[in-house]
Order: C-alpha cells, then structure tokens, then sequence
C-alpha cells in the first residue's frame, strides 16, 4: 500500500511538472494521479476555489480538464513505457452531466487494453489512428461510485518523429518511472 502511494505520488509530481511545461491549465487544476495501470488510470482533482463555479461545483472548463488528462494519460504511458513517441490530440468531445459535481472529484477510464493497442499500432504503421474512450467522472466523498458526468473523447494517435515529453521527461525519466503493471 505505501508502496503504491510512493509511486502515485511520483506520478502525479512527474503529470504536474509535464503541465507546468507544457499546459499551464492543466497545472492550474492540479490533478493527482490516484491510479495508472496499463489496463486503467484514475485522476482526482480537487474541489477548490479555484476550479469551483457560483454554484460551489465544479467549473464546466475543470471537468473537461479532468477528462483531457484521464483520457490521455493511457496513450501517453504507452508511448513511454515502448520507448516511442507519438502525437496525441482529441478530435471530438461529449458529455452527460448526471448531477453536480460538489466535492473532489475523480475521472476514471478503464480502456487501457484498446488504448494500448491504438497506440502500438500508430507506432506501426505510421498512420493516424483514433478511438472513442469513456471517462467517467464521480465524486467518492459524497456519492461513493455513482457518476457524475460521463465523457466521450475521439482520442487520435499518430506517431511522432521526437523524443516523448521531450525535455521534462528527459529530465524526470529515471527520477519518476511509471510503474509496470
């Protein structure tokens, strides 16, 4: 268990510092990564006053964060786990919003099989691929597992002729290494 909370926190500072580099609005949420397994990742972000709207929920903009980074995440790890970059971007977006989401909230996307395989084959053929996945958002402290929102993403995967995360994960590469799972 410590272990597993060691290595969530290495992730999420190595997430944090990616978005610092690379999307600012993303550090601005700051999104802890709970769990991130070849087969599923789990993304918290904190209910705070910077992300909460008049209605004291969650801004519209952070719950879409919430599923940009749960949603790439997966293709992400993949790419560095085989050591091969690739270009990331979603092409279309959905949601269902179920009820407000008032406390901490988590996104949770379990296609990491198909994902990976999305991946992979980018990487071999050197085409553009793409993938609808599913995030669903809850909020554990006041509705246990019922959702919250539930998002659709066209993710699109292409492979990408430099390094992966380039700069911050040279630096953070052997710091902060993903778990195999």
């Amino acid at each position: 268990m410590l272990l597993q909370q060691l290595d969530s926190y290495r992730q999420t500072i190595g997430l944090r510092m990616w978005a610092f580099a690379k999307v600012p609005m993303l550090y601005w949420v700051r999104p802890s990564i709970v769990e991130l397994t070849d087969k599923r990742v789990e993304i918290a972000i904190p209910l705070c006053r910077r992300n909460r709207n008049h209605m004291k929920s969650m801004y519209f903009g952070v719950l879409v964060c919430g599923a940009d980074v749960a949603g790439g995440l997966l293709a992400l790890k993949t790419s560095y786990d085989l050591k091969q970059p690739v270009s990331l971007i979603f092409k279309d977006f959905s949601a269902q919003f179920f009820r407000r989401p008032d406390a901490d909230t988590h996104f949770i996307c379990e296609q990491g099989k198909e994902v990976s395989g999305l991946v992979k084959k980018a990487i071999r053929t050197g085409k553009r691929e793409e993938t609808t996945v599913e995030v669903i958002a809850t909020c554990p402290e006041t509705s246990a597992e019922e959702p919250v929102a539930k998002f659709g993403l066209t993710l699109s995967v292409k492979k990408a002729h430099k390094k992966p995360g380039g700069i911050i994960m040279d630096i953070l590469g052997d710091l902060l290494p993903l778990p195999k799972a």
